[in-house]
């Protein structure tokens, strides 16, 4: 038995007890006479006392040569501490020494394992075995644990049945690039890691396991964005014999059930909005509700006048900052630049400021009376003291320019509290979006998105207009879940693939398999993934999600640690029968 506590379990009531610990050495101060040494584990620091009066010599030189992260055994009597330490639970004792078994020595680490450490990111990436032995990761991962553990029990309760999916699919157009495996039996065929387990779940759907779930690995061969994976986790879910209303309750009770439990949060709110208000509004399908900064459309008043640039634009929009004032110019100009970056891509940025005493000052005085920047105040919520910024232009573009604006004032404002949740629903989303670059139009979610019946009619005249029976789940101005009703017969499904550009031979060979299996009994149907990656970083109050995955990719799409990808050799080419083109 290597240890019978842990470091982070011993206290008074063990005082005068036997006791054995292992560990890693946090690290120690020696006095010549007395040396103390802190040892670490998953649970805690229990502080260890070699005193030269009391210890065996050859225990008391031994532990002289205990470096940093050595893993060490020892055995020994809990005693009282003189000097207390009220920040760990071990405060009150320590452990008088009389055997010490060094298992393993180590190398001096590359970054100190403290909360603040002295690595920067590439470094921990590349060991992060080693950082992983730091709180805030460790306690990031624990943190993930808990909230898996409590999802399983949640969806366990109602009857939800975990199902494991395979990993070795068939690619299907879904999105995104597929990653691909080669199969060394099947030569010159290839196998795809699923983006999700979306046609497998609708299949157990028609296998009769009405209220599946499953906590699994996902797989995107995309370009990446900040703080997105290559392989990520979603909590997947699908029910038989469901309407929209009864997915939406039972995942809004999931999320309910999460913040009461992981967070100690009550939220009595759970909104909805349609996705056409939440772009007018917010700019974006994923709006922050903690604060307001609501979109105020101008053209009524901000046009017809002589100012050219907002006169040629399709959109004039602005929003109200609270407290801005009294900012200077120099802040605004900075502000200015801010939207003028080619990631924003704005042309520039007009303002009025709304003074205390009930006038305005704006970047277009020349151009509006007092009258009509009333006007400006009015429709976009502005009171004394607050700052309108008005951005113009095409509607969809300006508005995700303003979009980005509002989240950098509500950053910069501390308006994004980490520890206020503020959930919603966003309902009614297109069911297709029409692409220039291919010209013809692709399902903004899936292609087995279910229309919403009404909208049927629209389909062979104007599909942009047809709403989809689907449904996203935003916590905190992030997409945290999504999902739909399903299409759940073939005769529907063989007309969605007709308006997505598939030929009847095209959708055979795809998604066969998923239509003949709808003309054996498939149930109507739907679902919703969550990504858990993203759940867990928001509850954890964190932007962020690296730290709580334990071996994370860089943005790249490397593992520094491992060094993948990689090549492989030329044996294991031949046996699965390709040949690699030189690089130029």
């Amino acid at each position: 038995m290597y240890r019978s506590h842990n470091c982070g379990e011993l206290n008074a009531s063990h005082i005068n007890t036997e006791v054995t610990l292992a560990g890693w050495v946090q690290k120690s101060r020696d006095k010549g006479f007395m040396n103390w040494i802190d040892l670490r584990d998953r649970y805690g620091i229990t502080q260890l006392i070699f005193d030269e009066g009391r210890t065996d010599k050859t225990v008391f030189e031994l532990a002289k040569t205990l470096g940093r992260e050595f893993v060490v055994q020892v055995k020994g009597i809990v005693i009282e501490r003189e000097a207390k330490n009220k920040n760990i639970a071990t405060g009150e004792i320590e452990i008088l020494v009389s055997e010490l078994t060094i298992l393993n020595s180590a190398l001096t680490p590359p970054f100190t394992i403290e909360d603040e450490t002295d690595g920067g990111e590439d470094i921990r990436m590349k060991y992060r075995y080693l950082d992983i032995r730091r709180n805030p990761v460790k306690n990031s991962l624990l943190f993930r644990h808990k909230v898996a553990m409590e999802v399983r029990k949640y969806l366990s309760d109602l009857d939800f049945c975990e199902v494991e999916t395979p990993y070795l699919i068939k690619s299907t157009p879904e999105g995104a690039r597929d990653f691909v495996v080669p199969s060394r039996m099947n030569e010159g065929q290839f196998y795809a890691l699923p983006q999700s387990p979306q046609t497998f779940k609708q299949l157990l759907m028609v296998g009769g396991m009405d209220k599946y779930f499953q906590i699994v690995k996902c797989f995107r061969d995309e370009d990446l964005r900040a703080d997105r994976q290559p392989e990520f986790t979603q909590i997947d879910c699908e029910m038989a014999f469901v309407d929209q209303e009864d997915i939406l309750n039972v995942f809004e009770g999931l999320t309910k059930h999460l913040l009461q439990e992981i967070k100690g949060v009550t939220v009595d709110k759970f909104p909805r909005m349609t996705y056409d208000h939440a772009m007018k509004t917010y700019g974006n399908d994923k709006p922050d509700i903690r604060f307001g900064m609501e979109f105020g459309e101008l053209n009524e008043f901000a046009q017809h006048k002589e100012f050219t640039v907002f006169n040629a634009a399709e959109l004039v929009v602005g929003i109200a900052v609270p407290g801005a004032g009294n900012y200077t110019r120099k802040e605004i100009d900075a502000l200015i630049d801010w939207v003028k970056r080619p990631q924003v891509g704005a042309s520039g940025m007009v303002y009025a400021k709304c003074n205390e005493d009930g006038t305005y000052k704006s970047s277009v005085d020349k151009f509006y009376a007092q009258e009509d920047l009333a006007q400006w105040a009015k429709i976009t919520g502005a009171t004394a003291g607050d700052m309108i910024f008005v951005l113009s232009g095409p509607a969809n573009k300006t508005r995700t320019q303003l979009s980005a604006l509002r989240m950098e004032l509500a950053t910069r404002l501390g308006l994004r509290k980490p520890e206020e949740f503020a959930p919603l629903w966003v309902v009614d989303f297109p069911l297709l979006e029409f692409d220039e670059e291919s010209g013809r139009y692709h399902a903004m979610h899936h292609p087995f998105t279910s229309p919403k019946p009404e909208d049927l009619h629209l389909l062979p005249t104007d599909p942009g207009k047809v709403r989809a029976n689907a449904y996203d789940m935003v916590l905190n101005g992030c997409e945290i879940g999504g999902g739909s009703i399903r299409i759940h017969d073939k005769a529907t499904q063989q007309m969605m693939f007709k308006y997505l550009g598939f030929t009847d031979e095209e959708a055979k060979a795809q998604f066969g398999f998923l239509m003949d299996a709808f003309q054996f009994g498939a149930p109507p149907h739907g679902g919703l993934a969550f990504g858990l990656d993203r759940l867990v970083a928001i509850l954890g109050g964190q932007e962020t999600i690296r730290d709580f995955i334990a071996f994370p990719k860089n943005n790249s799409g490397r593992d520094v640690m491992i060094d993948a990808p990689a090549a492989i050799d030329e044996k294991q080419l031949k046996e699965l029968h390709i040949k690699i083109d030189s690089v130029l």
